[in-house]
Formats: C-alpha cells, sequence, structure tokens
C-alpha cells in the first residue's frame, strides 16, 4: 500500500513554541502569538487541535495576525500525541484535563490578564466543549465552529430511530489517529467486514488506530468528559458557528437548540450560520473554481476569513475585553442561500411560518415520482423499494468535509430503481426556508431494524438536482404503524421562483455511512448480508410529510 506521510511543519517566526505540561507530566507543543505592543496583559485565545498547528491547512499564522492586531494573544496547540506533543495517541478522553491544565497555564502568563477564550473548527471545536466540561474559571467564552459537543460519544437515540454511524469517521480515525502524524491513503471499501478495511493500512505503517478500536465496532464506555457533560457545567457565553451544508450540522444545531431552551445557557447562546460547508467552502461560490479555492490560493484565503475569523473577534471583544454591550451584538446571523446574510433576535425567525407538505401519489413515487402537496390525499397507499446491500448507492461525493468544493447534480442517484420521490410543483415566487426541517413517515420494512436516507434538493428549471439539507436515521421500529421523526437539519434557502423541491427516499448511502446488512448482525461486523424490502405507507393517522419553517412572502 502507497501512503504519504505529513509532518508537521516550521514554526513560524512570528510564534514562540513552548512545551506545556499537564498534570501527568506530559508536555504539549504550544505556539504563542502577541501584539507587537508589549507589556500590557492582554485576553487570550487558545486553540488545542490534532492537524499540526503550523500546518497551511488550519493557517493559524494568518489567523493570529488578525487577533494580534485586535489586541489578542493567540495560543494554538498540538493536542496530546499529536505532532510535537508527547504522550500516547489517543482521541476525545484526554482533552477535558488537558484543556484544563492548559488554561490554567495561559492564564498565569505573563502576558495574560487572566481571562480566556477558545476557538475552532471540528475536533479543536470539540476540544473547547471538553475544557467546558472541567470548568476552569479562567475560561470566559467560546467559538465552536461545525462541531458538536456530541462527538465521541455513542449515537443519539430517540424515539424509535437511532443516528448511523459515519464510516466516513471511521475513515478519519484510521487516517488521522494512528499515531502522531496525519497518512495520506487509498482504502478498498470492497473488503468486507468493514472492521477490516483498515487492516492492510495498519500492516503497511506499523501501528493502528487506538482511537478507532475505542469508537468501532461498538463505542467502548470511555471517559470522554470525566467531570461532567459540558451543558451541566458552568455557563459560558457561546457563539455558535454552523455550516449549513456541513456533514456535522445538524450536531451543531441540536448543540445550540438544547442550550437555547436551557435557562441558566440561554442568555448568552449566539448563532451564526452560513451557506458553508466542513472546510468553509461557500454555497456563493459553488462549485469552487481555482481562483476561490482558499485550500490552495492565498488571496481566496484571505477572503475567506473575513466570515471565518473576524465574527468571533467582535464576539470576544464583548466578552472577553468588554469593549461594547452584549446588546449590541447580533443574536442570531444567518445567510439565507442566493441571497445574503440576514440578522434576528432568534432563530428560526420570529416571521417564520410553518409549512406541511404531504408525500402523495405513492404510486408513482419509484418511477416517474410522487408529488409534495399542501393538501393532505385521504386514499390509502404505499410504495416499496428494495434495500440490497451488495448494490449500494453511492456517495454523492468523495469528501463530505468539502461538499461544495463539487457540489455535484445528484440526478442520476434519484433515477435509481431503489430510490424513492417526491416533487414540490414549481412557483412563480420564491419559496424562503428559515429553520428545521422533518421528515415524518411510517416505514414497514422485512429487516427488524433498517436505514432510512431522506435528502431535498432543489431542482432548476433544467433538471439538475442539488442537496438543500439531508437527513438519515436507524429505524429501530420498523412496524409501519407509527410516524417516526427523521432529522433533515436546519437551513436558510432560498427556492427561486421556477425551481422545484425534490424529497428522495432510499436506504444505503456508502461509504459516507455504515451500510445496514439486511440482517441484525453489528454492521462493522457483518459479512453475510441479505436484500430487505422497505414499504413506505400512507393511512390516515400515518401521513407522511415534511414539516417545514419559511417566511412570508413580501411583494
Amino acid at each position: 500500500m502507497e501512503f504519504i506521510r505529513v509532518e508537521p511543519e516550521a514554526v513560524p517566526d512570528s510564534a514562540a513554541q513552548h512545551l506545556v505540561g499537564m498534570r501527568d507530566g506530559i508536555r504539549l507543543a504550544t505556539d504563542v502569538y502577541l501584539p507587537d505592543a508589549g507589556g500590557d496583559r492582554v485576553p487570550a485565545i487558545l486553540v488545542r487541535l490534532p492537524y499540526d498547528k503550523n500546518s497551511r491547512y488550519v493557517f493559524f499564522d494568518r489567523i493570529a495576525a488578525r487577533a494580534t492586531a485586535r489586541g489578542y494573544a493567540m495560543i494554538v496547540q498540538d493536542v496530546r500525541g499529536k505532532f510535537r506533543s508527547e504522550g500516547a495517541t489517543l482521541g476525545w478522553v484526554h482533552e477535558a484535563n488537558d484543556g484544563y491544565d492548559s488554561i490554567d497555564w495561559v492564564s498565569r502568563q505573563p502576558w495574560c490578564n487572566g481571562i480566556v477564550g477558545m476557538f475552532g473548527d471540528s475536533y479543536y471545536g470539540f476540544t473547547q466543549w471538553a475544557a467546558v466540561s472541567s470548568s476552569h474559571p479562567a475560561l470566559r467564552a467560546i467559538v465552536p465552529r461545525v462541531t458538536s459537543a456530541q462527538l465521541g460519544l455513542a449515537p443519539a437515540e430517540g424515539d424509535g430511530v437511532r443516528d448511523i454511524d459515519w464510516l466516513v469517521l471511521g475513515e478519519y480515525m484510521s487516517h488521522y489517529w494512528a499515531d502522531r502524524y496525519i497518512y495520506d491513503y487509498q482504502l478498498d471499501w470492497t473488503i468486507r467486514p468493514l472492521m477490516e478495511v483498515f487492516e492492510p493500512a495498519y500492516d503497511a505503517l506499523g501501528t493502528r488506530s487506538a482511537t478507532l478500536d475505542m469508537m468501532a465496532p461498538r463505542v467502548l464506555p470511555v471517559p470522554v468528559y470525566p467531570d461532567g457533560h459540558p451543558f451541566d457545567a458552568r455557563p459560558v457565553p457561546v457563539l455558535h458557528a454552523v455550516g449549513w451544508f456541513d456533514n456535522l450540522a445538524t450536531l451543531s444545531m441540536r448543540d445550540y437548540v438544547a442550550l437555547r431552551s436551557d435557562p441558566a445557557w440561554a442568555a448568552a447562546q449566539y448563532l451564526i450560520a452560513d451557506s458553508h460547508d466542513h472546510e468553509n467552502y461557500h454555497l456563493s461560490l459553488a462549485p469552487i473554481g481555482e481562483a476561490d479555492d482558499h485550500g490552495v490560493e492565498e488571496a481566496a484565503l484571505e477572503r475567506m476569513l473575513d466570515g471565518y475569523i473576524d465574527p468571533a473577534l467582535d464576539f470576544y471583544d464583548v466578552f472577553l475585553k468588554g469593549e461594547r454591550p452584549a446588546a449590541e451584538l447580533p443574536r442570531v446571523r444567518w445567510h439565507l442561500g442566493h441571497v445574503g446574510l440576514r440578522q434576528s433576535d432568534q432563530w428560526p425567525p420570529a416571521d417564520a411560518v410553518p409549512l406541511r407538505l404531504y408525500l402523495d401519489d405513492l404510486g408513482a413515487a419509484a418511477g416517474s415520482g410522487g408529488a409534495l402537496v399542501r393538501e393532505a390525499s385521504s386514499d390509502p397507499g404505499q410504495v416499496e423499494w428494495t434495500h440490497n446491500p451488495e448494490q449500494l448507492i453511492p456517495a454523492a461525493v468523495p469528501n463530505s468535509f468539502a461538499f461544495l468544493h463539487e457540489y455535484p447534480d445528484e440526478r442520476e442517484i434519484i433515477d435509481r430503481d431503489d430510490v424513492v420521490h417526491f416533487t414540490l410543483a414549481a412557483s412563480g415566487q420564491p419559496l424562503d426556508l428559515a429553520g428545521p426541517i422533518d421528515l415524518h413517515v411510517a416505514l414497514r420494512s422485512s429487516s427488524p431494524t433498517t436505514h432510512l436516507f431522506a435528502k431535498l434538493y432543489d431542482v432548476d428549471p433544467q433538471g439538475s438536482c442539488r442537496l438543500v439539507v439531508r437527513g438519515q436515521a436507524e429505524l429501530l421500529d420498523t412496524s409501519g404503524k407509527r410516524l417516526l421523526r427523521i432529522e433533515l437539519g436546519h437551513t436558510g434557502y432560498r427556492v427561486r421562483p421556477g425551481h422545484r423541491l425534490r424529497l428522495a427516499l432510499f436506504s444505503s448511502d456508502f461509504p459516507e455511512f455504515v451500510p445496514h446488512p439486511g440482517t441484525d448482525e453489528n454492521p462493522w461486523l457483518a459479512v453475510t448480508t441479505k436484500s430487505t424490502i422497505q414499504t413506505l405507507l400512507s393511512a390516515p393517522g400515518t401521513l407522511p410529510h415534511l414539516e417545514l419553517s419559511v417566511l412570508p412572502f413580501d411583494e
């Protein structure tokens, strides 16, 4: 097997690297960037990440330049076991204690005034939640981006449904958490069982991912939060930064909704939600051309940073410096896709109204397509499709973290005979989506549990189908006797005049998600598979429908 090993890049001249001791003696490599004007004690912004603090990929020399110009110290640290930091390479389990100890070190430095904030994306958004759980008094505000406090925990389970395991996270853990480096190589997805997919890479590398072994085939009861869940800790102001097209968007919004509903936390919860994906590619530029690819183009990176770090610095000016009152800070800033940024006092916006669309004409849904209608039909109906684990539906893009880099037309997926779909008639007026979108369906399966994937598309007048929101769940109740709720996530998105909404339902999305084997075996370990029949039912009391939140049309 061929692979590329990514090693640490040089510490820039603008930073001073320190080895900061943790309570068990392990030292973590930590860069300190300070404002040019020396002598003053200033608030500090701490980042703890596993991707090499000095890499072009995380561009912290650029971010630090903006932060220090605004009068902040910026501290960027390789987490335990990664790149220049000491310790065993194991994700999730040390971040609460290491976060506390790192904040403690920062707050006691002669250049710090004892006030610390945290910042970062994805795993280094999770390290913020881990630090919150440890309740260090110096931590005053966090900006977790495209992440969730639930990362590292077992899949969430609701009333009759459970989150599906992300196979792409298995790929992530095998590439990023085998040892202190990052490895680039190709996996053979035809190997079964799925847990064996990673073994050829481990043999070639001479090491394996203890993190993946901990997370699959079953999540071990590890102390991700040894001091308790962060939502039960001392509240701090939070700017939730969400991407409508991020593959973690649903988890991010669950955090925001939970804390806005908690009286102890609600007053200091803020939201900025933009039309970007996990890698910060934006809908307005999608698919991404060479000149707009901030992953490689310096000018594009500088443009991207305006929306990436500047809102966080405005937030810190309020909660770390106290330079202006919190009342001046917008409670919610959100992007309406194809229109632009908006502000509101709450999410969904106060003027948003519910819209229910029923899945109709089920008999045509497996062929020419059923309909999405505002008035339900009282006629019973059903539609069937087959889930064949040997003929899985391919994921739309090879890298869902950079979904908008390609932003593909997915009409070929909809044309498959194991996909059913329903379409809303086009209108001469725009339809503005602003809030959560939920699917309610009664599904019968020949398997005791099954997977359901739902994608809501924008279909243009030429027939191209591009994703708006998506959701997926393992159905634990396949009797078809009651409606089950599938979260499709939140969005701000304009369906333009002449465009149509189309809902597609199917049973696999590989290799983004672990496929259901059609049996009751653990899908990570299954070798034998079985085709199953899925039946979507419509009857009084179990009418399948979408619940949306929309803005009234303003002439």
